[in-house]
């Protein structure tokens, strides 16, 4: 059990994994706002510097970076509790969807229409908010170099950690002369995470060829566990890179000659019902690797409703293990190391980056999330903007929680997508 004094904070958690939209980028500007501005349960700075080492990492970043102010504030058994409650609404959503996909159609996504707009407010608020942490003229023009790289290279998964680290080298002699300081906690290193991981990823994979030689008729758990627990150990750059990746591995290769001429009995998704997973689980709050829960469920579903049960929930585990027990074991590490000076010039180069990447992202996402305007009446485009500039508004100069803006504009979405609805009804009469 968790000591009581910890359940404000667990209940902030639970409160924040039904409000928080829009991916990655906006789930840091609500952490912000919450767990910074609000409660005070970890400090910008700390924020900055957790959110960057986890993006060094595999695996889902903001997921990371909640389960770690879990850690910090009280060790491993509330990060476990913390990562569980921050998944299970999204796993929960996505479950549901695989198992009741006909009921899911136009008339229920577009409820969400408002959300996208809201998710790139928040974005800009962090941005906000973060720049008064990169202070002096080098390390602006470290961010603005930094800014042009990830934009330029924004969809190849790997240009975030090189970023990251190699504006942390250039923050290192950027800041040679710079007196820096930054707050640590000795943290004991903890070898289990490591054991269970290896364990379980040569286990799994084990398993899963043994399966796959002796094509036996129940593979497809088996399967399912290693393509998950692989993904979650090797994917960097978040869901964004994740749903091609799967796309890939269970819509277009089932499709393939070769495996079409081995009859290989491999893991296969329809491209309609998976491409309407990838786009409702933007929709729902919560981390994007929660769509991994539908694959999976999708995946069995022939099977039978307990079996395809079994796959959400082999699919939810797989995705998320890897990631944690790789950010568990690395992160003492990672924060002894804040003892040498070095690192602290060092972190102002990783800030930089970190904020050019936020700054990249609200350039790209904005550019792809614009360009279907083109065409369309004016209203559309000044109303997306318009949410977009007062979730920011409303962030920095009020001190209303995220999570009613979140409410705000699903009520936003929901009354115009039924109003909209019932009207066309009462003209058909």
């Amino acid at each position: 059990m968790v000591d009581t004094q910890h359940t404000p904070f667990l209940r902030a958690v639970f409160i924040h994994s039904l409000s928080a939209f829009g991916g990655p980028q906006g789930h840091l500007g609500m952490m912000i706002k919450t767990f910074v501005e609000r409660r005070k349960d970890i400090t910008h700075q700390e924020l900055i510097d957790i959110n960057a080492f986890c993006q060094l990492l595999p695996g889902a970043t903001s997921t990371q970076t909640l389960t770690l102010i879990g850690y910090k504030k009280g060790g491993i058994r509330l990060s476990i509790i913390t990562l569980l409650i921050w998944i299970f609404p999204a796993v929960l959503c996505m479950s549901l969807l695989s198992l009741f996909l006909t009921y899911a159609g136009n008339s229920f996504t577009s409820i969400f229409k408002y959300i996208q707009p809201m998710a790139l407010g928040f974005l800009a608020f962090a941005v906000t908010r973060t720049l008064r942490l990169i202070n002096t003229t080098p390390l602006r023009f470290l961010m603005f170099f930094c800014a042009i790289v990830t934009y330029v290279f924004f969809k190849s998964p790997w240009v975030f950690p090189i970023v990251i680290i190699a504006g942390g080298i250039a923050g290192n002699f950027l800041n040679a002369n710079t007196d820096t300081s930054f707050p640590w906690t000795k943290r004991k290193l903890h070898w289990f995470p490591l054991v269970l991981f290896i364990v379980v990823f040569s286990l799994s994979a084990l398993l899963s060829e043994t399966a796959r030689k002796q094509d036996s008729p129940n593979r497809t758990p088996y399967n399912l566990f290693e393509n998950m627990f692989r993904f979650g150990s090797f994917v960097f750059g978040g869901g964004d890179v994740l749903i091609p990746v799967m796309y890939e591995q269970y819509v277009v290769r089932p499709e393939t000659n070769r495996i079409k001429e081995t009859n290989q009995n491999v893991i296969k998704v329809d491209r309609e019902s998976f491409l309407t997973g990838a786009g409702i689980v933007r929709g729902i709050p919560g981390p994007l690797f929660s769509i991994t829960s539908f694959v999976g469920g999708m995946a069995m579903k022939g099977n039978g409703i307990g079996w395809q049960v079994l796959g959400c929930l082999l699919a939810a585990v797989g995705i998320f293990l890897p990631s944690f027990l790789l950010v568990i074991f690395f992160f003492p590490l990672w924060e002894n190391l804040h003892r040498f000076k070095a690192l602290h010039r060092f972190m102002q180069g990783v800030n930089a980056a970190v904020v050019a990447i936020m700054f990249s992202s609200i350039i790209f996402l904005t550019k792809d999330t614009v360009m279907p305007f083109i065409g369309r009446p004016p209203l559309d485009a000044i109303v997306f903007f318009s949410i977009l500039i007062a979730t920011c508004a409303l962030l920095l100069f009020t001190r209303i929680a995220a999570p009613l803006i979140a409410v705000a504009c699903l009520l936003l979405g929901t009354i115009e997508t039924f109003g909209h609805h019932w009207i066309t009804n009462l003209l058909s009469f």
